[in-house]
């Protein structure tokens, strides 16, 4: 494959976005959809279950210390890669044009990362395969991502922000289901999910077909101190952009406190263990993700209807707040489940129009990628910052018993004034 171009003109920036059709067909809606899915199981069957099964079995005596590490150290990278990708992507001017080439390039990077995870031995090696895979999938993000700027256009939106949000958590289901097929066989456990996101990129490269690449006459000159500066969004200028920054970090971190940890809680606090925890943890999954298909697709499609996106975006938060206040009572299966159900409803619904209400808050089209990349900064670095701090709540209580408790109570209370920072976005509404 071709390396990107990244150009360096002394013609000041001149061009507008891209031109956005007025409709795109139900293929490449499709093709963008099953991109979304297939990439996210090689990023979230890791997350959810892979490695927590993998330190389990390399470090069984210090499980949450060592999994902290390895997700805080992917999940800085991941912190740094996305939007470092998705600045180079906005300036990419290979024939191939913008977003392929990091599509794909990045899917292949990250593919490599989980065959050496998968063959990791310790948790220094693991550590290592997960951050080559959080640079390669961020690099595939970013250029996910802006596709839905570039190419969707408004009165869509919501129906395919909501679909395309809909598919991580399709991908948690089908991933934790591969996940416990493929126990025994490490390799292919992190493997496969990898193939399955080399298959949706494919896909996705095939439908860009015709992708214009930047336009090199429109670019600024290409300076590292400049480029460094460019990822900076002013609050004051912006302070739209600020506040939907501030609400996405706090949901996320709410969302963090169960990813992270729901593989330990099952054993922990609901004395299952092996399979009766493996399939208890996929009977939750599944309930989540049926909440979020149905959040994701109803909200989104009537936000499209009526033309207003805050009101949902912070009844979806709201709704997931109550779904992790209740984890942090659940002590019964039963409980554990419905608090899931809630918790994937209202995740669903918001993640499905907070990226559209995210288009319409970038202060520069031109620069979609690198200002989506910014943005997601604030998905990646909970994910970082979670497995750092929820030690600290882990501890409360008793030695004998691991305090879960305060660990979901807090993410209850971050998602609930993330819920209250998407109210001060004026620019959407």
């Amino acid at each position: 494959m071709k390396s990107p171009v990244l150009v360096e003109e002394s013609v000041p920036r001149t061009s507008a976005a891209p031109s956005v059709p007025e409709r795109q067909p139900a293929s490449f809606v499709l093709s963008l959809v099953a991109a979304q899915g297939l990439v996210s199981l090689a990023l979230f069957t890791p997350v959810v279950v892979s490695l927590s099964l993998r330190v389990s079995q390399i470090a069984p005596h210090d499980k949450t210390s060592a999994l902290s590490t390895v997700l805080a150290v992917g999940a800085l990278l991941a912190l740094i890669g996305n939007p470092l990708f998705g600045a180079l992507s906005d300036r990419t001017s290979s024939r191939f044009g913008r977003r392929r080439p990091w599509l794909v390039g990045g899917m292949v990077v990250g593919t490599v990362g989980l065959l050496v995870a998968g063959a990791a031995g310790n948790v220094a090696v693991l550590t290592l395969g997960w951050a080559i895979t959080q640079l390669g999938l961020n690099a595939t993000l970013a250029a996910l991502s802006a596709t839905v700027p570039d190419r969707v256009p408004e009165q869509q939106r919501g129906r395919v922000s909501g679909a395309v949000g809909m598919m991580t958590y399709v991908a948690m289901v089908v991933g934790s289901f591969l996940a416990q097929a493929l126990t025994s066989h490490p390799v292919l456990l992190f493997g496969v999910p990898g193939v399955f996101g080399l298959v949706g990129v494919a896909l996705l490269a095939r439908a860009l077909r015709g992708e214009r690449p930047a336009d090199r006459a429109s670019l600024p000159p290409f300076r590292i101190g400049a480029f460094v500066r460019s990822f900076w969004v002013s609050p004051r200028t912006h302070p739209d952009f600020a506040w939907n920054f501030v609400g996405r970090f706090l949901i996320f971190a709410g969302m963090a406190t169960v990813t992270s940890y729901e593989f330990y809680f099952v054993p922990d606090r609901l004395g299952k263990h092996d399979s009766a925890a493996a399939g208890t943890l996929g009977v939750a999954t599944l309930l989540m993700t049926v909440g979020a298909v149905i959040g994701s697709l109803g909200i989104g499609a009537y936000s499209d209807r009526i033309g207003r996106r805050k009101p949902f975006v912070f009844l979806g938060a709201s709704i997931a707040v109550v779904g992790l206040a209740l984890i942090a009572a659940a002590h019964s299966t039963s409980a554990f489940y419905l608090a899931m159900a809630l918790f994937g409803l209202g995740l669903g619904a918001y993640l499905a129009v907070d990226t559209a209400l995210t288009v319409g808050v970038l202060p520069n089209p031109t620069d979609a990628a690198k200002d989506l990349g910014v943005l997601n900064i604030a998905n990646a670095l909970p994910q970082s910052l979670i497995p750092v701090i929820a030690p600290v709540f882990l501890a409360i209580g008793s030695a004998a018993h691991t305090d879960y408790t305060a660990l979901y109570a807090f993410g209850a209370v971050a998602a609930l004034l993330g819920a209250t920072a998407i109210r001060f976005v004026r620019s959407v509404a």
